[in-house]
């Protein structure tokens, strides 16, 4: 490949990274509310727009992997993965009448603090554990995404360019709080917005419309919306898009900090709710065009495909390619393109690092503390966190490059930790009887269980012993012409596990049963809870009427723990001095 971008593409590139720093200054120096206190740096002081949380919520979702991944998995595998967007869809009115209700009116920092109030401490720890192992899984292979971009429009390694572009989100991040974030993930998400969007447009110009490129794509049969193939190892069907993907993405955002914190942000919930379903109208479009914009990408290559005829090493790099090919002419766009993938992965990787912060402040450092912290300090060992999880992501990235396809890799590894989460939760708002003795035994299983499903296959993926059935690709168009039709077959399945070889999409589920059937049966055999002594506010609403109607007394919040399983802060607090 020798066309790279210009001056003027660096220009745009370069605003985004100064804007960006420019907000996180505002925030950290001028702004009228200083991010110096535990309030302001995580939930923005509840004082957010509904407009700027949706965009953030939109933007925690469409990560790099999701601008780059989607078309690429068009491109390589056909549009049986679009049907992602009912289960996501499915997800926002579940999260927002089962999940977040009772976040809501616990009004807690962290998610996880949930289920010390449920459980006990060491349930706690595991949660908040498990989305710190989550994050660093996840974190790097979004960073990883925009270098990949980068290098492939300018040529420049891709391990120069990480440390230098990270810097940028951990230095806005750290020192501007959740409202820094929050606008900066707004700005971005219209960057990838109309980068998208123009890419889109000019391919299908290029092409030679709309209906050629439907008709290129139906003939190489990468239209399919009807796998329905019930064997759990077909890598997509119908079965394992819409209902394993349903609980992988109930996890990613009915239970994870990044989507609770931004929630929990907001005032009220019904404006918590209004931006729940800001985020289910913003996934379908965006999703549409991410989707869409690979098959453009395929028609346009549908006589010489780059991967084939090695112009490009992996299906990841397609889209940056086909940008630099038919964007060249545009003054800019390629630099509107690269912002535009870096916008989502900053987007995500700031978000990430914010709700990190508040993680391992709040579950892990605060508690063990023997004395109070003023609010200063408080907010200045944040952003120590916040700059020393940045540098540790930035360091993981090295290892990203030995993965599969980015949309595989990340839900796979995210796998190991979404599903036994969801379980985690799940045990707690709908299982009265369930104890703490069977939450904690039975989130270490479903750890143990997805994290060798996923760890192992992602090893066979490595050492090529699983492979998948691809769309064919042609190179019969290309410059010397050869007349090659190419399909990838799929790997032999007796040289692998059978249980190795279930599709990634059926991790999180399998996580999440484990977790509730060993959590119930531990608790049976422990000695279930009394479903009438355990505080409705834990529960999730959906469930109140199945309850037993015994009369409760009114609880608040402090009344739900006894003195000894309060944290050390509440404890010192309510001694006489």
């Amino acid at each position: 490949m020798t066309a790279y971008i210009d001056w003027i593409d660096y220009t745009v590139f370069s605003a985004l990274l100064i804007l960006s720093t420019g907000i996180g200054v505002y925030f950290a120096f001028f702004a009228k509310e200083k991010q110096n206190t535990t309030a302001e740096y995580l939930l923005g002081g509840k004082t957010m727009g509904i407009f700027p949380i949706s965009m953030s919520l939109i933007a925690s979702y469409i990560s790099g992997i999701s601008v780059l991944g989607l078309p690429a998995e068009m491109y390589v595998y056909g549009t049986q993965y679009w049907l992602i967007v009912i289960p996501e869809i499915l997800v926002s009115f579940t999260m927002a009448f089962v999940y977040i209700p009772v976040f809501y009116k616990l009004q807690i920092t962290s998610s996880y603090e949930y289920l010390r109030l449920r459980f006990n401490k060491k349930v706690r720890t595991l949660g908040s554990c498990l989305f710190i192992i989550k994050m660093l899984l996840y974190i790097p292979i979004v960073v990883y995404v925009p270098a990949l971009a980068f290098s492939q429009v300018t040529g420049i390694n891709l391990h120069l360019i990480t440390p230098i572009v990270c810097t940028v989100c951990i230095f806005y991040t750290s020192l501007g709080g959740l409202k820094a974030v929050v606008w900066t993930d707004t700005v971005q998400v219209m960057m990838m917005l109309a980068a998208i969007g123009i890419v889109m447009v000019i391919g299908v110009l290029n092409v030679g419309g709309l209906s050629e490129v439907l008709k290129r794509n139906l003939e190489s049969g990468r239209i399919e919306f009807d796998v329905f193939d019930p064997d759990p190892r077909v890598r997509h069907s119908v079965w394992g898009v819409v209902i394993g993907n349903y609980f992988y993405w109930l996890a990613s955002c009915s239970v994870n900090q990044m989507m609770v914190q931004r929630c929990l942000a907001m005032p009220t919930r019904t404006k918590a709710n209004m931006t729940i379903a800001n985020l289910a109208i913003g996934i379908i479009i965006l999703v549409a065009m991410c989707c869409f914009t690979g098959l453009v990408v395929f028609a346009y290559y549908y006589h010489c495909d780059p991967l084939l005829s090695k112009k490009i090493e992996k299906s990841d790099q397609i889209l940056p390619y086909f940008v630099m090919e038919v964007g060249s002419s545009v003054p800019g766009l390629p630099g509107l393109f690269v912002s535009g993938v870096f916008s989502a992965a900053l987007s995500t990787m700031s978000t990430g690092l914010n709700s990190l912060t508040g993680v391992i402040f709040q579950d892990l450092i605060k508690p063990v503390l023997k004395r109070d912290l003023s609010e200063a300090t408080s907010s200045c060992i944040m952003k120590v966190i916040a700059a020393s999880i940045g540098v540790l992501c930035v360091a993981l990235v090295f290892l990203v490059e030995k993965l599969g396809a980015l949309i595989q890799a990340g839900k796979s590894l995210g796998g190991i930790t979404a599903g036994p989460l969801l379980g985690l939760f799940s045990l707690g708002m709908f299982f009265p009887w369930a104890n703490a003795q069977g939450a904690l035994i039975g989130g270490i299983s479903g750890v143990l269980v997805t994290g060798c499903l996923s760890i192992f296959s992602q090893l066979a993926i490595a050492k090529g012993l699983i492979r998948y059935q691809t769309k064919p690709f042609s190179i019969e168009g290309c410059d010397p012409p050869t007349n090659l039709t190419f399909s990838y077959p799929p790997s032999n399945s007796e040289s692998v596990a059978w249980v190795l070889q279930l599709s990634y999409m059926w991790y999180t589920l399998i996580g999440v049963t484990t977790v509730i059937s060993v959590g119930m049966v531990v608790s049976y055999f422990t000695g279930f809870n009394s479903a009438a002594e355990v505080n409705k506010d834990l529960l999730t609403p959906v469930i109140y009427r199945y309850l037993p109607q015994k009369k409760r007394e009114k609880q608040c919040l402090k009344n739900i723990i006894s003195k000894e399983t309060e944290p050390p802060e509440v404890q010192r607090k309510e001694k006489p001095s």
